[in-house]
């Protein structure tokens, strides 16, 4: 039975983002005595894709390192010990396993006795413990948790806490809780193996839950995230007896070299092409779909959902029948058989290309959560775009680099201002590129009032101290044009749940609104796929366009393909800067080109008229923000900062954002507005057919738009009727009013098929029109002119942000009464800094306090010694990013 992979990656197979595909887990080593990629090799189907970047394991292996450290593992165990409640450690002891089972029951043992004796509380790293049932199997390989923590039992006996350690990128200082519970269960995995092993003291049980050790920022220092395990171990226990049953049908060998094709062929996949792209198998099965004679394959290949292929596979088979779908997903395939891109027709309300936007594109290091190889910017004026500016960094990792990054970027902000083009608008490739730039801006921003604190603890003659109690040194100030671009990236950060809000925009998801391209959906992730299909005038092979776009070794947004990504970390590594900055100039070059084709695109499409109305919402808001950068009043405020009152306040807040956004996104754009009409959950909108026109009655799909209901017409079969220049659009003080459009009463006639509509303004139609009608009461009040509806503008933001009032003497004046509006951050973090000092002059901070505090602000403060990097090593082969995640 050798074979078992182990290390908490492929070994728990309930931890894996294809846990529910059988292939998936009947291929495991376990099984098949090969690794997923000599399977895939054997077959005739080689992984290319599947990999892990160098800089990206070397990360991982840097963190793991850190783990182990002397340095933090006083902090690692009473932090996890202290949040389970358990007594304070008399003493804090390491010791290390060496990935071997013998030396780890002897460990264990060890830290069992000392537990009962002194109290001591024992840190393991490197453990192996036998893999659940495996225990008698002489060459099953064992799992291998990265840490685990012994430490005193009420009455005779000592608790077991199982932990794994686990590089997780923090993005706007979380981790997402996917990859959370995915290490978790990997933590139970761990827990699960060591509960059911005999070799476990006597007296020693293993804790119900279990620890996360994970980078609190982005020095990587590591931080103890603790959880119940229950349902975890569940979890992995079943898959587990999952895989012995399966290892019983089979018998004692594996399946024979000339049956393995065989044997692969005859298990079920679970294509999706989102979440198989991190399999090995990936080529396999889907050169197994592409291969098959069957449209349901093509749907499947291409992502489909299993319940919607039914509705649209006349689509593929040719029939032309077309059961009720999403618009989208019927422009996908429609897309996918003609070879042609399917055009929605909506017309365009971004602000791409307009003056006051500024482009950018960045080039992320795998080595750091934070690291940039390189970034290019260009702002647009008002007589258009000018030159880019690039510049390459020598060292990604410095924290040096994000805050020349901060000044290139403020720079251009503030010439914008200063011109006075409106609102500024940052437009980038993709997400993953807004994460980056407001996940560094939130780390310079906990730098810069860490320093204001700390700053303020030497002109009161006390001792600067970090949250633990440990010797601060104090960084630089921010720069003003530094400060402008992190207070603007952290107002991108604080508006992001806002629908109507777009200081950053994503291009590729304003190209995505207007064309749907064929092939998996999940190609359209990437905004180079999508612009091939925006400029194909003949039809193309969707699986060509796929193939090609994934052999390119460049990418258009933040994260480099594995080869270049490698490349350049050999470069760097060697010292050769010459061939290092070609390389970063390249992945440079390749997305300004492709922001630049996606740009051209975009110039091409027509815009809509309510274009102006969402510049006029977005102007509003950065009023406020121009206020808080003029006044350093909460301009560095991270949306985790933010107290619990005015979070509350942002609940109505966003209620009103979204029924604005949905408003003003039905008005302007006909298949969304068509989808949610069908959709039996929205009770606004519903379709209505044209039966008769003299008088207007209508067929109204709906139970709730019925007699007596007054409604206003949308669209008229691909018509938005706000595009029609006969209807007026106004904007008000607190809303848009909109008028000259079809709004009536709804009245049933006995006898007479369909309802009499009798709107005051009558638009051209025929029988047969299709239409979309809103109920007119979802727009507010009736008006009396009897053609008009108002779209109320959300309020702004009144809480935690300085009034139009507030004068820079403002607060210095009346502080009671400015406390909350215009208070600058220099006064906020004095008294802050003050408080603290009060609370560790009476015991109430870490060292002294048990439980320890958890510092929630996770400030990116980094050791000045930040200790030696481990040496190079290459990933193992067979492994994927799945497994390292």
């Amino acid at each position: 039975m050798g074979g078992l992979q182990s290390g908490g990656g492929t070994s728990a197979v309930a931890a894996s983002a294809h846990a529910g595909c059988e292939r998936f887990r009947l291929t495991d080593p376990f099984i098949t005595s090969k690794t997923r990629k000599a399977l895939a090799a054997h077959v005739g189907r080689p992984d290319t894709s599947a990999g892990i970047p160098e800089a990206r394991w070397m990360r991982a292996m840097t963190f793991e390192g850190l783990v182990r450290s002397e340095r933090f593992v006083s902090e690692l165990l009473t932090k996890t010990v202290g949040q389970l409640g358990l007594p304070r450690p008399k003493a804090v002891r390491r010791r290390d396993c060496h990935g071997a089972v013998a030396v780890t029951a002897t460990e264990l043992a060890q830290a069992h006795q000392k537990a009962n004796s002194s109290g001591e509380t024992t840190m393991l790293t490197a453990l192996a413990v036998p893999y659940l049932h495996l225990e008698d199997v002489p060459d099953a390989t064992a799992v291998q948790p990265d840490f685990a923590i012994v430490c005193p039992r009420e009455g005779d006996g000592s608790w077991l806490i199982m932990g794994d350690a686990k590089d997780y990128e923090r993005v706007r200082s979380r981790i997402d809780d996917g990859r959370m519970l995915k290490g978790f269960l990997q933590v139970a995995l761990g827990a699960e193996s060591a509960a059911g092993w005999s070799a476990l003291p006597s007296g020693m049980r293993v804790h119900r839950h279990g620890a996360l050790a994970v980078p609190r920022n982005a020095f990587l220092q590591p931080e103890a995230v603790v959880e119940l395990l229950d349902d975890h171990r569940v979890e992995v226990r079943t898959r587990a007896d999952e895989r012995m049953e399966t290892k019983a049908r089979l018998g004692d060998a594996s399946p024979a070299e000339e049956d393995l094709a065989a044997y692969l062929a005859d298990l079920t996949a679970a294509f999706d092409p989102r979440s198989c792209v991190t399999c090995n198998l990936l080529s396999y099965c889907r050169e197994e779909l592409r291969a098959a004679d069957d449209p349901l394959a093509v749907l499947t290949e291409i992502g489909v959902d299993r319940f919607v292929r039914p509705a649209v596979v006349g689509l593929v088979s040719g029939t032309g029948e077309v059961g009720q779908a999403p618009h989208s997903v019927v422009g996908q395939v429609n897309a996918t058989v003609s070879g042609l891109p399917y055009w929605p027709g909506r017309l365009r309300t971004d602000p791409c290309g307009l003056p006051g936007t500024i482009e950018l594109v960045l080039v992320k290091s795998d080595a750091t959560a934070l690291g940039v190889h390189g970034v290019a910017v260009r702002k647009v004026g008002a007589d258009g775009p000018a030159g880019w500016t690039r510049r390459v960094f020598a060292d990604p990792q410095s924290p040096l680099t994000r805050r020349e990054m901060m000044r290139i970027l403020g720079q251009a902000i503030r010439e914008v201002r200063e011109a006075g083009l409106g609102p500024v608008h940052l437009v980038v490739p993709d997400r993953p590129s807004a994460d980056l730039l407001a996940t560094a801006a939130d780390s310079l921003a906990g730098v810069e009032l860490s320093r204001l604190r700390w700053q303020h603890d030497l002109d009161s003659g006390r001792p600067a101290l970090t949250f633990d109690g440990e010797p601060a040194t104090l960084p630089d100030p921010l720069h003003a044009d530094e400060r402008l671009a992190v207070s603007f990236l952290l107002e991108e950060d604080r508006a992001r749940a806002m629908s109507l809000r777009t200081p950053i925009v994503d291009l590729r998801a304003v190209l995505a609104a207007h064309v749907i391209s064929g092939g998996p959906a999940v190609d359209a992730g990437r905004l180079d796929y999508l612009v091939t299909w925006a400029e194909a005038s003949d039809p193309l092979d969707h699986r060509k366009v796929s193939d090609s776009i994934a052999e390119q070794p460049q990418t258009p947004g933040a994260r480099l393909s594995n080869s270049v990504s490698d490349a350049i970390d050999k470069a760097r590594r060697d010292d050769d800067m010459g061939e290092y900055d070609a390389l970063v100039e390249a992945a440079l070059g390749y997305r300004v080109e492709v922001v630049e084709r996606a740009l051209a695109v975009l110039g091409g499409l027509r815009t809509s008229r309510l274009r102006e109305v969402h510049r006029v919402l977005e102007g509003d808001a950065q009023e406020i923000w121009g206020r808080r950068v003029a006044l350093q009043a909460s301009d560095l405020v991270r949306f985790s900062r933010t107290h619990r009152n005015w979070r509350n306040t942002q609940v109505d807040m966003l209620d009103a954002d979204r029924k604005c956004s949905d408003q003003l996104t039905c008005l302007a754009d006909t298949s969304v507005a068509r989808d949610r009409a069908t959709d039996a959950g929205v009770r606004e909108l519903a379709l209505a057919t044209v039966v008769d026109l003299d008088p207007v009655r209508l067929d109204v799909k709906s139970r709730r738009l019925a007699d007596g209901s007054t409604v206003v017409a949308l669209h008229i079969g691909d018509r938005s009727l706000v595009e029609l220049p006969s209807t007026t659009i106004k904007v008000q003080a607190g809303s848009f009013k909109l008028g000259q459009l079809p709004v009536g009463t709804l009245t049933r006639t006995d006898g007479v098929e369909g309802l009499l509509w009798d709107p005051k303004v009558v638009p051209g139609l025929a029988v047969g029109d299709e239409l979309v009608l809103a109920d007119a009461t979802w727009f507010g009040k009736p008006l009396k002119s009897g053609h008009e509806i108002t779209v109320k503008r959300p309020s702004l933001d009144n809480q935690s942000a300085p009034k139009a009032t507030c004068t820079p003497d403002a607060y210095s004046a009346d502080p009671e009464t400015h406390e909350w509006c215009c208070r600058p951050h220099t006064v906020a973090e004095a008294q802050w800094s003050d408080t603290l000092a009060e609370r560790r002059g009476r015991g109430e901070l870490n060292p002294e306090v048990w439980p320890p505090l958890i510092d929630e602000e996770r400030f990116d403060v980094g050791p000045d010694d930040e200790g030696p990097l481990p040496p190079p090593t290459s990933p193992p082969d067979g492994l994927t990013i799945d497994d390292l995640d």
